[in-house]
């Protein structure tokens, strides 16, 4: 009787292990179909430039990008070279952010890779530009965010530092860490 309860417990380790084995390969292939159909832009857009409105008809940011690309199984959209021109709630100035690349969230959340700039298009603004590698841009609200290190570029000035939040719309700026400025000195 022992003899049979062994055969028998070896049988059902062995179609457990056959069961377990053919699910996992199952699984595997599921997945690598989904992710090729993940990968697979529904349209792709080059030289793309678009306007888009608030709801009082008036101009809240444009992009140009060299090449789009709509994933709509994701729910994003990944822009090669873009450049935004966003613009204030008030119709202030503008301000510009380029990158070399940038994702577009379905939540109107952008986040900006490498060499990323943000310009001042107002000539007496106290700052002129700001670089870093990384910066999240949220199209609702105007709030630029980033936790990376940043080097900030203004009238007479120069300042480093880590970590900053501006909003576009009262251009007010909070940098997280500054490390160092570097006026420079005015001559004339």
């Amino acid at each position: 009787m022992s003899r049979l309860y062994s055969w028998a417990f070896i049988v059902l380790l062995v179609s457990i292990a056959i069961y377990g084995t053919v699910q996992w390969r199952a699984s595997l292939v599921e997945q690598e179909g989904t992710s090729n159909e993940e990968l697979t832009p529904d349209f792709i857009a080059e030289a793309l430039n678009s306007n888009f409105f608030n709801s009082e008809g008036l101009l809240s940011h444009e992009i140009q990008a060299t090449k789009m690309e709509h994933f709509s199984g994701v729910s994003l959209t990944k822009f090669e070279q873009p450049f935004y021109t966003l613009y204030p709630k008030d119709q202030s100035a503008p301000w510009k952010v380029s990158a070399k690349e940038a994702t577009l969230y379905n939540n109107n959340r952008v986040v900006l890779k490498n060499r990323v700039i943000l310009k001042a298009t107002e000539e007496n603004s106290l700052i002129q530009e700001i670089h870093c590698k990384y910066l999240e841009l949220d199209l609702n609200t105007n709030i630029i965010s980033s936790d990376q290190t940043i080097l900030i570029q203004g009238k007479n000035f120069t300042m480093y530092g880590s970590g900053l939040i501006i909003d576009l719309n009262t251009t007010q700026m909070t940098l997280t860490e500054h490390v160092q400025t570097i006026y420079k000195k005015i001559t004339g």
